[in-house]
């Protein structure tokens, strides 16, 4: 009895013994079953009933809890407090200076690189190099080369169509090299009529126009700032792609196509809209919703008019709807080129109370100064008054005046305001530009700030972002932290290349805004103390 009060003792003060205990509970049951079998005799029965003792049924075993880490005693709080931090020193502001410039427009005839009247030059391209007359590069800043190529052709020459010598395409390379160190731009069209008097019918066969083109183009891809645009040509009196039997849509299609296939970024025009819907392969009906994607290489495909303002359809121009077919062209002279030649002096849509409207809508950018010279005549004889316009600054002046000044674009500077701290380490430039002409800048140019000292020399300059014709002109943080102490005049220079100042844009202000020297505009002064 000792023995289970023992046990029992045991089995109450934990569960840690269950095990233990059962396993000597058991032990004890089978010796005392044992015990009672030897007093009952040896012959199997019982000799009397021997009452069990009771056994609590042991609890179920649990597992044990897993055992937790140990917490990390509290690290005792350094009494010493961190340091303050030091305040970070506030950039300085910039202050604003408005600058106080002439702002006026002027009315002066300003030549901008591609756009404006144009000058024809007759170029004859033979086997054994190509001609022209020299003299005629002088003032202008716009020409149109018009490049007689029948002597490749067997309906002129008689004996069979050929390509285009060595010797013929460096001929017309030197007059491209002409025009650059000039700083002119041309028009390029190319015509099997000879020498441009009004011919038909001589034209190569299609393969052999397709060869021509692909030829000349690896000469324009070189003078991309030169070129303002190519006119397709090629068919028909004067290269205008009417009345010869090659003045078919599929000729044309494939023309066209070769030009813009084997040029790289210059404008590609043809004579009508109904030549641009049949290369896009749409309708009439299609043109008040279609719009020539970007990435497109139609996107450079335009139109040339040599019939404007003649009548109603412009000599048969417009064959569907001229409202309708001036909005579908005009999405694509918003960038690129739009001209040619006024025609029918009694014509009343040159009136200058009239024209103006289609000329802003549409984006005219150049027109011949020689045809038609009865018309150039009635511009030059017609004032700009109220009824042709709003702009009060040309009131007075001739009608010629106006659309020469206009066509293309025109910008004006309106407002300029530097921002700059008295440690006159950076600068911001803030500049209004607007643009009064016809059209649009068609071509990006390389922007660069000029800071020009007391002296008149350039002490620093800094290149920009491109210019591409924007409002809202602003350069950040331009660094003038190396400018010695003294007085300063700020230009911008817009030009045509990477490097110098060729194809430089001016601004249409008064010339004392103008730098000859350095082709560049005035924007603003500084005067830096160190």
């Amino acid at each position: 009895m000792f023995m289970k009060n023992v046990l029992f003792s045991k089995i109450h003060k934990g569960k840690y013994c269950i095990a233990v205990l059962l396993a000597v509970v058991l032990l004890l049951a089978s010796v005392c079953s044992f015990g009672c079998e030897r007093a009952g005799g040896d012959n199997g029965t019982s000799g009397g009933t021997v009452e069990q003792p009771e056994i609590p049924t042991p609890e179920e075993p649990t597992d044990p809890e897993e055992p937790t880490d140990p917490e990390e005693p509290e690290k005792p709080i350094d009494p010493t407090p961190d340091p303050p931090e030091e305040p970070k020193p506030e950039e300085p502001v910039k202050e604003l200076h408005v600058q106080t410039l002439n702002y006026a427009e002027t009315t002066d005839e300003i030549a901008n690189p591609d756009q404006g009247f144009y000058t024809p030059i007759p170029v004859t391209m033979t086997e054994s190099g190509a001609t022209y007359s020299s003299w005629v590069i002088g003032a202008p800043q716009l020409y149109h080369l018009r490049v007689d190529i029948g002597a490749f052709s067997k309906a002129v020459n008689g004996t069979a169509d050929k390509e285009f010598t060595a010797a013929a395409l460096s001929g017309l390379e030197n007059i491209f090299k002409t025009l650059a160190e000039k700083e002119k731009n041309a028009i390029f069209r190319m015509a099997y009529d000879t020498k441009f008097e009004g011919n038909k019918d001589k034209e190569a066969s299609e393969k052999t126009m397709c060869r021509h083109i692909e030829q000349i183009s690896a000469v324009l891809n070189k003078y991309e700032t030169v070129l303002t645009a190519v006119e397709v040509g090629m068919v028909g009196p004067w290269g205008e792609m009417h009345t010869s039997v090659a003045a078919n849509p599929e000729t044309i299609k494939k023309l066209t196509d070769a030009y813009l296939s084997n040029t790289n970024v210059l404008p590609v025009l043809v004579r009508t809209p109904q030549m641009i819907y049949d290369y896009l392969g749409i309708t009439t009906q299609d043109i008040d919703t279609y719009t020539i994607a970007p990435t497109s290489k139609a996107y450079r495909l335009g139109m040339y008019n040599d019939g404007y303002l003649g009548s109603d359809t412009d000599l048969g121009t417009y064959a569907y709807n001229r409202e309708k077919e001036v909005a579908f062209v005009a999405k694509q002279t918003a960038h690129l080129p739009y001209g040619g030649e006024v025609v029918v002096p009694d014509s009343t849509l040159h009136d200058i109370d009239v024209c103006l409207p289609e000329m802003f809508a549409i984006h005219l950018s150049y027109l011949n100064i020689q045809w038609n010279d009865s018309v150039i005549d009635k511009w030059k004889k017609t004032k700009y008054t109220a009824a042709s316009g709003n702009d009060a600054l040309y009131y007075g002046q001739s009608a010629f005046a106006y659309i020469q000044n206009h066509m293309g674009y025109r910008f004006v500077l309106r407002k300029s305001t530097l921002a700059y701290t008295t440690a006159y380490d950076k600068m911001d430039i803030s500049l209004q530009v607007d643009n009064v002409g016809f059209g649009n800048l068609l071509k990006s140019k390389h922007a660069a700030l000029l800071f020009v000292n007391a002296s008149g020399k350039i002490a620093a300059t800094k290149k920009a972002n491109m210019y591409t014709g924007e409002q809202n002109v602003n350069y950040t943080n331009v660094d003038i932290s190396k400018l010695a102490a003294g007085e300063y005049r700020v230009y911008l220079r817009l030009s045509g290349e990477a490097s110098g100042s060729a194809y430089a844009v001016r601004f249409a202000g008064v010339s004392e805004n103008w730098h000859s020297s350095f082709k560049s505009n005035l924007i603003g002064k500084i005067t830096v103390t160190r």
